[in-house]
């Protein structure tokens, strides 16, 4: 199906769903691997599985729940992914990024995209998390490869501030003033759904990443493309092959991002507040 109209198609579903006449909040987090536990700081008013809506792409990776959650969280109204889907599902780039485009379309301005990551950094253990300041995404299909659809973007569009610039300083900011370390840096995004060698990780330390991860930064490049303001936080679930001890496995990434959850759960809720708080005054304005 076209890619404009399946955005249409699941655009019109998905108000029906939650009421035509019901605006979308304007603050949009997607959780990633063993980060689902957030999900449960929500006081939902809405669920909608992934599998409600037809043509959308459903999760299948383990720890992804594959619904939306519309609720308050931070005394901040926001729509939740808990769970995303990932390339190496099988999906086009297209439908990846989907879910991305269809809260964008509705009105979703800010999103807070986390995920479960294999550190590089020196210095990095299990259960740090990182702010990222940049990525780099040329090991996955462009999400804007195809026809460029004119109302979404440009065909060409500058990728200097994929990650916005504002909210990296409120997350800062709020590590700080929790006192959480809050590492930074530059995420690769890999296909998967293996994880990398030692030796693919001694050459993503060479072209500067700081952690490897299997989504993320093609969802921020179609919603940079898109217009919308991106923020990443990444959750260190284990040190990349060949800088640990023992093999790596997706039940490790799991376990880890489950118990890091509860700081993030602290750090975001810090963030959705403070960003509710400069819109409200910006729309006072």
């Amino acid at each position: 199906m076209d890619p404009l109209v399946k955005l249409e198609s699941v655009t019109a579903q998905f108000k029906t769903l939650i009421g035509a006449d019901r605006p979308l909040p304007k603050v949009a987090l997607v959780l990633g691997s063993g980060l689902g536990p957030l999900a449960e700081a929500i006081d939902a008013s809405v669920i909608i599985p992934y599998a409600d809506i037809e043509h959308f792409p459903v999760s299948s990776a383990p720890g992804h729940e594959g619904r939306f959650i519309l609720g308050k969280f931070a005394d901040t109204e926001i729509v939740v992914m808990q769970g995303r889907v990932h390339y190496y599902e099988g999906y086009e780039i297209s439908d990846v990024v989907l879910p991305m485009r269809l809260l964008a379309n509705l009105g979703v301005e800010v999103f807070i995209l986390t995920n479960a990551c294999g550190g590089i950094q020196d210095g990095m253990r299990p259960g740090d998390l990182m702010l990222i300041t940049d990525h780099i995404a040329s090991f996955v299909l462009s999400p804007l490869r195809g026809p460029n659809i004119g109302h979404w973007g440009v065909r060409f569009p500058d990728m200097t501030h994929v990650y916005d610039t504002e909210l990296q300083r409120i997350i800062r900011n709020a590590a700080r003033d929790l006192g959480i370390d809050l590492k930074e840096g530059v995420y690769l995004q890999v296909p998967g759904p293996a994880f990398e060698t030692p030796a693919e990780v001694r050459a993503y330390r060479i072209l500067g990443a700081d952690v490897a991860g299997m989504s993320t930064a093609a969802e921020a490049i179609a919603l940079h493309h898109f217009g919308a303001r991106v923020a990443g936080i990444s959750c260190v679930t284990n040190l990349a092959a060949g800088l640990g001890e023992g093999l790596l496995t997706g039940e490790e990434v799991e376990e880890v991002g489950t118990q890091a959850s509860g700081k993030l759960g602290y750090l975001l809720d810090e963030v959705v507040r403070d960003i509710s708080a400069i819109e409200s005054s910006a729309s006072d304005d």
